[in-house]
């Protein structure tokens, strides 16, 4: 596999977002077991990002954000998960929304971001709910689960099918709302991602103004009315392998910072049972050591080279080969795997004190085995479609 695209832009700018996510790690690893007390991110987290600018790297420039490289998102992501995983998850679809919101009509990117550059927006993009077309705009109605930091956002991207007079429908899109047009559900009681509030979203005849509506079909197909507002090539990359690679990182971070932590835990250990002898000298230590450490930078090559290469594509002005849409969404899924196969080897090595709930390994864990369970990371999900592609089949989904 040959990387040859580098991130565009000031790789200045690329290093210093970098580093100021790594500068909050410690604060983030503190307030860790918080995140996960509270069932959301705490509130000290979002002012820390916000300060640092961490929640506008791929916001458009003319409203306020950096309007960055995929490789920068992805690199600050994982920074940011090596302090608290759920906080990183969070930034992470952030990241994603604020791409989404480029795509818009120019009315909602001017009552967004054009209204407050801070603003957060959560989202459930899949098409969970039923929307009603009326003079003006639609009618929304629906159930959405698992909406990541939905308790710290401003708007929501909410996903419907557009139903027609007699319930057939029509299209499928994203529709925007005020949070203080729905409710939020305090639901999310989980075990991994737990500080990530991704509580439920219920709308109730909320009505919503036609141009704050997006066409999941265009949005795919490339064809958005937001997108020419904007300048450069990230707004034209593919839909599905952004929203994609936005969810990744988190899984990388976390994996890199458990590893980290298994090595500050062997000097002087003894492993149990043995005659005393020091587990960082066990040729098994060393062999599960490497083990992890090659996954992990295995999935850091991959997400790297998705990065590239919807970059790559959008910088020449051209739609993305379908083959290589459907590669991201199958490189991607095989990333986190990839990391949470490396956790569990550190895991399973820790002995039994790597089960206590200090433990950061067994929070990377639980994190980590959420992150692999979400819908569009599902390994053998993705295997399935891929092939399918690879094999000159029909693909099991139009999500590509």
């Amino acid at each position: 596999m040959s990387v040859t695209v580098q991130a565009r832009g000031s790789e200045t700018d690329h290093a210093t977002l970098v580093a100021r996510a790594a500068a909050l790690v410690p604060d983030l690893l503190e307030r860790a077991a918080e995140a996960e007390r509270l069932r959301k991110v705490p509130l000290e987290n979002i002012a820390a990002l916000r300060n640092a600018g961490l929640l506008k790297i791929l916001q458009a420039r003319r409203y306020g954000g950096h309007q960055a490289s995929l490789r920068t998102h992805v690199d600050v992501v994982a920074a940011l998960a090596g302090g608290c995983a759920s906080t990183a998850w969070c930034v992470g679809v952030i990241h994603a929304h604020s791409w989404l919101m480029a795509q818009f009509p120019r009315a909602a990117q001017e009552e967004t971001y054009g209204a407050n550059p801070d603003a957060i927006i959560s989202a459930v993009i899949a098409a969970r709910g039923k929307a009603r077309a009326v003079d003006g705009g639609y009618v929304l109605n629906g159930f959405w689960p698992f909406a990541s930091g939905s308790q710290h956002a401003d708007f929501l991207f909410l996903g419907a099918a557009v139903i027609n007079e007699t319930g057939e429908t029509v299209d499928e899109g994203d529709l925007l709302v005020p949070t203080s047009d729905i409710v939020i559900k305090d639901d999310w009681n989980v075990v991994g991602l737990r500080g990530t509030g991704s509580c439920s979203i219920v709308a109730k005849d909320v009505f919503v103004p036609a141009h704050r509506y997006l066409s999941l079909p265009g949005l795919i197909g490339g064809q958005t009315p937001g997108q020419a507002l904007h300048e450069g090539w990230l707004y034209r990359s593919a839909a599905v392998p952004v929203l994609t690679l936005a969810l990744a990182p988190a899984a990388l971070g976390t994996a890199q910072a458990a590893l980290e932590s298994f090595k500050k835990r062997l000097p002087g250990r003894e492993i149990a049972y043995t005659q005393h002898e020091i587990q960082i000298d066990s040729p098994v230590t060393h062999i599960q050591a490497a083990t992890a450490a090659t996954k992990i930078d295995t999935a850091q090559l991959l997400l790297h080279y998705c990065a590239d290469e919807i970059q790559a594509a959008a910088e020449r002005g051209e739609a993305m080969d379908f083959a290589k849409r459907a590669r991201v969404r199958m490189d991607c899924a095989f990333a986190v795997r990839l990391c949470l196969e490396a956790v569990e080897t550190i895991y399973l090595a820790s002995g039994g004190s790597g089960i206590a709930e200090t433990s950061t390994i067994q929070r990377a864990s639980r994190d980590i085995h959420a992150v692999n369970m979400h819908g569009l990371l599902s390994l053998e999900t993705n295997a399935e479609m891929y092939g399918r592609v690879v094999l000159g089949l029909t693909p099991n989904t139009p999500l590509i």
